[in-house]
């Protein structure tokens, strides 16, 4: 039988298992899926051992995606412009193509929840891995303006400069940021803490979408704020999990699996339903 991990650490929380395992049932495919944490430094030679016995593919979270871009044979288009991998695939030439499902996760997560991309203004939060991940796919839409803004500006100024050529993109600091929003994404990790970005509230209007990566069984802090705020549409990224890893597994297999029923299944399991 075909057998896919993921990598991570830590990784014992992760729903992969469960979401991969519902995919392979639901698209007839006969799979394995595991979790595999090695060591912070023992992950090159963890990732070798398993393609050396057989592995046919592995999902790779935090903290190996930046060290998973150095390790594989070659990168996909998206990989090059992420700047890390998050899904590798052994082909049948024994080559290790690496990949980045992440921000074609979120895009397709966004639409599934109706929001418009295309000529809205939309607004970055955070300037590190997933944000780096989300950029093309989100500019390949076509916004009016994506406005990245971090904590540390020279590195939103870098990630603006790097993807300047895909459309306009700029970056700016918390106070410099006025006008209206269409949507504003929150890829920081600070509601991983319970925490805020330092977003003036103001910014957040009736008209507005907002969408916070992280998830949980609850609301983020960053989504109760926008409803305390009176936020049209706000979104976890508990959709962005599933819809990343069904374009993982469409990598491996050949095959799309379909999320609906498989994210409410998830949310069933974290108990969100």
């Amino acid at each position: 039988m075909d057998r896919y991990l993921v990598f991570g650490h830590p990784v014992r929380h992760s729903k992969s298992p469960f979401i991969h395992t519902l995919f392979a049932r639901q698209t007839q495919q006969e799979l394995e899926y595991g979790l595999a944490e090695p060591a912070i430094d023992e992950f090159a030679r963890a990732l070798r051992t398993f393609f050396d016995q057989g592995g046919k593919g592995c999902n790779v979270t935090v903290p190996f995606k930046e060290q998973a871009f150095t390790l594989v044979d070659c990168l996909s288009p998206r990989a090059k412009r992420a700047g890390a991998v998050n899904t590798i695939k052994l082909t049948d030439d024994g080559v290790l193509l690496g990949d980045n499902t992440d921000g074609a996760g979120l895009v397709a997560d966004l639409k599934s929840h109706g929001v418009t991309l295309a000529d809205s203004r939309i607004l970055l939060l955070g300037a590190g891995g997933a944000a780096r991940g989300a950029l093309a796919p989100l500019l390949a839409e076509l916004p009016s303006e994506l406005v990245i803004a971090n904590r540390t500006h020279a590195k939103a100024q870098q990630l603006a400069a790097e993807f300047c050529d895909l459309g306009h993109v700029t970056a700016q600091t918390y106070e410099q940021l006025a006008g209206s929003f269409d949507l504003v994404i929150n890829s920081t990790s600070a509601s991983l803490q319970g925490e805020l970005p330092p977003l003036a509230p103001a910014l957040i209007h009736t008209d507005i979408a907002i969408y916070d990566m992280m998830y949980g069984a609850s609301d983020t802090a960053f989504i109760s704020l926008a409803k305390q705020h009176g936020a049209r549409q706000t979104m976890d990224g508990l959709g962005m999990l599933v819809e990343q890893a069904a374009e993982a597994f469409t990598v491996w297999r050949g095959i799309r699996p379909g999320t609906k029923q498989v994210l409410r299944e998830l949310k069933r399991n974290l108990g969100v339903i």
